[in-house]
Order: structure tokens, then C-alpha cells, then sequence
């Protein structure tokens, strides 16, 4: 089975690794293909950080933080606390040393001249992982964020960096903007991954900062609403609470309800022109099953949280097997 998913963020790297798991892939046979978000993607101290695409890295080849869920295992920040002594800008985010030396890398490939893609595939050979990560885009994609300005209280847009880890979401988004994609093309085997798919996932990612800035891009959304493939969703939201992180505050900005049921009518049941044909929800969900079955959906009730690490294989297992039997 040939599986293409749409990732950004913690929970989607961690429903990767069950995934693998359920798949059987290897460095030799991957049968995955990661589609990553890019919109996360920032430079800073002359190094182009690509947060979504380390998390996968880091978390599918063994070198991630798994207490705090980004960044390198047995990380040291002596960099970082050189630079604030210098005082240099900006002091909120957090640059460990090992991270440090993968930024370094890809940004001396993309100085350069390489594309981001045939640099991630390199920087995922160190990592031997068992799947194929490819960037939603070679083009530069960013997530900004429009809020009201403190000083003059008109709209004003900063890097969702600067909002999601300085102002922790706390300051109220009027607007989310995915700068570039407009004139942005899908990275190389994009839409081929997409085509080729048996089945594709849209893991418990935040559906504003993670997913939407992948289906911005010109042609990634329409190759998903045509393929062939099945479309299977893991709602991010438990019980009216974002699994991780604050998706509330990203979807409460756009107008949406933090709720299983609003998540998945926010992308829209594929036969009436949205992406998905299943749908997959917590426990604590199970009363809004039947609603979302009117809707048009295939829904599956279970136990999401990956607290446990079997959780996240058994999750990706049901994916698989929903989308066997649409399939059928």
C-alpha cells in the first residue's frame, strides 16, 4: 500500500512513527511518502530553520526531545547563550547546538544553490529514515500572522515564530496569511506522491498552520480532492481541546470550533468537493459519530491519544484498514 501524508508539527512526527510501524517500512522500501509543511520555515541568525521537516527527521530516525516534543535528544545550549550575551536578536527562540549543526547544513546546500528538496532528501540520508520527506515547496512559503498592533492598535503581520513561540499564542490573530504561496510550485514527486497514493492520511496536525499552508500551494489541494486514493483524517482535537499544542487559538481566529465535528466539516466530505472520506476521532468524541456519518463520512472511534507509544500504531492501523474497505 502506497501511503502519502500531509504532516506538520509534533503529532503528526509521532503518528509517523506508528505508522511505520503499521506499514512495515524500511530505509530500503519505504512505502510512505511525508508531504511537509514548509509555512513554519524562518531564518534566523543567517540559518533557514525548518521546524516541521526536523520534527519528522528528528522523531522517525531516533534523535528527537521526546519530553519536549521538538528539537534534539541530549541537546546543549551553549550557542544560544553566547548569542544573548552578545545580545543578539531575537532572544525568544530556542536554538540548541546539535539543532544548530542541521541548520548549518541545509543552509550552506541552499546558499548554495540546491533546492530544498534534494537538500532535505541529504539530510535525511545522516537519519536513514523509513520514509520519503519531501518539502510541500522548493519556493519560499511563510505563515504570518495578522494581529492588532499594541502601540498603534492597527493590523500589522508578524512571522507565526514570533506569535506561536515569544507571544505563545496569547495575543488574539485576526488573520492567518501564507505569504508566497501564491506563486509557489509543489516541490519534485509532490503531485506524484499525491497520484500514486492508495491512501491518503491528514494526521492529527493543526489544521491552520500545518495543513492549510500545504493545500496553499497551487495544485497540492485539487491533486488531493481528485485522486484515486482514499482520504482518511485523524482529528487534533480531544474531547474540544487541541491533543498539543493551541490549534484553539488558530481556529477560533478563522471561526471555527475547537471540536472533532467542526474540524472535519471545516475540510469537507470529498464527494461534495472536500478532502476527506473518514474520518477519525477519540473516545471522547464518540456521542458526534453519528452527526459526522450524515455528513457523509466514515467514521472511526477510538482511543488517539499518544500517550502511549502502541497508540499511535494502532491509530495508523485503523487508517490503513478504513482505507481498505472504502477502497473495496
Amino acid at each position: 500500500m502506497q501511503v502519502t501524508v500531509l504532516a506538520g508539527g509534533i503529532g503528526a512526527a509521532r503518528f509517523l512513527r506508528g505508522l511505520v510501524s503499521a506499514t512495515g517500512s524500511t530505509h530500503h522500501q519505504p512505502s510512505v511518502t511525508v508531504i511537509g509543511n514548509t509555512g513554519d520555515d524562518i531564518r534566523l541568525f543567517g540559518l533557514q530553520i525548518c521546524p516541521d521537516l526536523d520534527s519528522v527527521m528528528y522523531t522517525l530516525g531516533g534523535g528527537a526531545d521526546e519530553e519536549r516534543g521538538w528539537g534534539r535528544a541530549n541537546e546543549s545550549f551553549t550557542v544560544l547563550e553566547e548569542l544573548r550575551r552578545y545580545g543578539a536578536k531575537p532572544d525568544w527562540f530556542g536554538l540548541g547546538d546539535r539543532d544548530i549543526a542541521t541548520h548549518l547544513v541545509r543552509t550552506q546546500a541552499l546558499d548554495a544553490g540546491y533546492r530544498l528538496s534534494s537538500v532535505t532528501a541529504g539530510l535525511c540520508e545522516r537519519w536513514q529514515l523509513p520514509v520519503s520527506l519531501v518539502p510541500m515547496s522548493d519556493d519560499r512559503v511563510e505563515t504570518h500572522v495578522i494581529i492588532d498592533d499594541p502601540d498603534s492598535g492597527q493590523p500589522a503581520a508578524i512571522h507565526f515564530q514570533e506569535w506561536w513561540v515569544r507571544h505563545r499564542a496569547a495575543v488574539a490573530a485576526r488573520q492567518f496569511v501564507y505569504v508566497g504561496s501564491e506563486s509557489a510550485t509543489p516541490a519534485p514527486g509532490v503531485i506524484e506522491a499525491i497520484a500514486a497514493a492508495d491512501v491518503i492520511i491528514l494526521p492529527p496536525s493543526n489544521p491552520v498552520v500545518s495543513i492549510a499552508p500545504i493545500l496553499s500551494v497551487p495544485g497540492i489541494r485539487a491533486a488531493v480532492t481528485q485522486a484515486s486514493a482514499t482520504v482518511v483524517g485523524v482529528s487534533p482535537i480531544v474531547g474540544g481541546k487541541p491533543v498539543r499544542g493551541m490549534a484553539d487559538a488558530c481556529l477560533s481566529a478563522i471561526g471555527i470550533d475547537t471540536t472533532a465535528t467542526a474540524v472535519a466539516t471545516h475540510y469537507g466530505v470529498r464527494r461534495e468537493g472536500g478532502l476527506l472520506d473518514a474520518w477519525i476521532i477519540d473516545d471522547a468524541d464518540a456521542a458526534s459519530a453519528s452527526e459526522l456519518v450524515d455528513k457523509g463520512l466514515r467514521v472511526e472511534v477510538m482511543d488517539t491519544i499518544f500517550a502511549n507509544p502502541g497508540t499511535a500504531g494502532k491509530v495508523a492501523g485503523a487508517a490503513l484498514q478504513l482505507a481498505r474497505e472504502l477502497r473495496a
